[in-house]
């Protein structure tokens, strides 16, 4: 009898992740947020909402289904309430999954949001996500505190629209960065 030896291959794959590698993404950039929430100054009474553009940037990387969108926003509520400064910071509970399910919702429809090669997503994500996510804040924080609609209209108004705009634009500088980390996916150099 012959000694027949077999060659095997054996293919080796370098960290590709896993099916859960959303949720270490998305847990990473929460925490971001949480720290810059706190190191982050006012300037003219406008600080940028850090958790809704982390959450923006990962649901725009990890593409989340609904319901997981909805657990980033329960999330990134939960942990907002102790960083609040807000007279009633239970409300970010509501609002941030309201912000998630619509950054989901527009990150997963078919239309293109490009300009010159660049994707505008996040931008327009963003943008939405924050103005849904503080209007639904401002609404409960007005019911809850009982405050005049001349309050509402021309004190918070502006500042969701104000924090909109900074956040629009944070989450589109930082999205290149952090999806060409994403993509990476542990390639080596």
């Amino acid at each position: 009898m012959e000694n027949k030896q077999q060659e095997q291959m054996v293919t080796y794959t370098q960290a590709q992740g896993g099916n859960y590698r959303w949720v270490t993404v998305t847990t990473l950039l929460l925490a971001i947020g949480a720290i810059l929430k706190l190191v982050t100054p006012s300037v003219g009474g406008i600080t940028p909402n850090w958790m809704i553009a982390m959450y923006c940037i990962a649901i725009n990387l990890t593409r989340p289904t609904l319901g997981q969108a909805v657990g980033i926003g329960l999330v990134a509520g939960a942990v907002q309430i102790p960083l609040s400064k807000s007279a009633f910071p239970y409300g970010n509970l509501l609002s941030e999954p309201v912000g998630a399910i619509i950054c989901a919702l527009i990150t997963h429809a078919a239309m293109n949001m490009t300009l010159g090669g660049y994707n505008l997503r996040p931008a327009v994500a963003t943008f939405i996500s924050t103005v849904a996510s503080g209007l639904t804040f401002i609404t409960i924080m007005k019911l809850v505190l009982a405050l005049p609609m001349s309050v509402f209209l021309y004190a918070m108004l502006p500042v969701v629209f104000a924090v909109a705009v900074v956040n629009m634009i944070l989450t589109q500088l930082l999205y290149f960065p952090a999806q060409k980390l994403f993509n990476s996916r542990g390639k080596s150099e």
